[in-house]
């Protein structure tokens, strides 16, 4: 999927368990707040606390609740909780699981060398967008870096970057790769689960000085 340089990245911050951050987050310009429904997450929250996060969210920005090979019932538990969210499918789902829930959702990717992101995005035909993340023991990036030369010149379905971005990196993933999207968490934390707003908000700033410079290099 190709973008123009005029495209502005879109910011997802992930993991938020506090009402502070979800405020803070907003204030930054986060385009899309993510609650971890995954037990074993350090910033797990249960889909109750995660309808009450989601609350406080303003118009036009939106919740995304992630599940990690989540039972029919805490699905939809979650889905009543969070009558609205995107759903962000980070587990072992086949393609009739994700489809199951009748609801829009992202599919994450976990890279490394040899995975195939194009077939892998076309057996998931009516996700959203497909989430590139690092390949680690267990589900999520763990706070790490994949080798962004694994990732494919186009992608059929827009495609979110995620896995270790941080103040220091995003602007040159920004600008090399031009996703749709980018994912952070443990990037703009003071401790697991724990936001830290400066950060966050420096972040947000990082993403739109790397769409400026796309726009005027074009």
């Amino acid at each position: 999927m190709s973008l123009s340089p005029e495209h502005r990245t879109r910011i997802k911050i992930c993991g938020l368990t506090r009402e502070a951050d979800v405020d803070a987050a907003v204030e930054a310009g986060a385009d899309a707040i993510g609650f971890v429904v995954y037990d074993k997450s350090p910033r797990y929250v249960t889909a109750a606390r995660a309808g009450e996060l989601a609350r406080r969210l303003p118009p036009y920005v939106t919740p995304v609740v992630l599940l990690v090979n989540a039972s029919d019932e805490l699905r939809q538990h979650a889905l009543q909780a969070v009558p609205n969210a995107l759903l962000q499918f980070h587990g072992d789902e086949t393609p009739a699981q994700c489809e199951a829930a009748a609801r829009p959702y992202v599919r994450a990717a976990r890279m490394a060398p040899g995975f195939d992101l194009l077939d892998f995005a076309l057996s998931y035909p009516s996700a959203q967008a497909m989430l590139v993340d690092a390949h680690v023991e267990g589900y999520g990036g763990g706070g790490k870096v994949f080798d962004w030369s694994l990732l494919p010149k186009q992608l059929s379905r827009p495609m979110i970057l995620s896995g270790g971005l941080h103040l220091g990196n995003v602007k040159d993933g920004v600008i090399s790769l031009r996703p749709w999207a980018v994912d952070v968490s443990s990037g703009v934390e003071a401790a697991k689960g724990i936001k830290d707003a400066a950060l966050m908000r420096q972040f947000c700033q990082a993403v739109r000085a790397a769409d400026r410079q796309c726009a005027e290099a074009a």
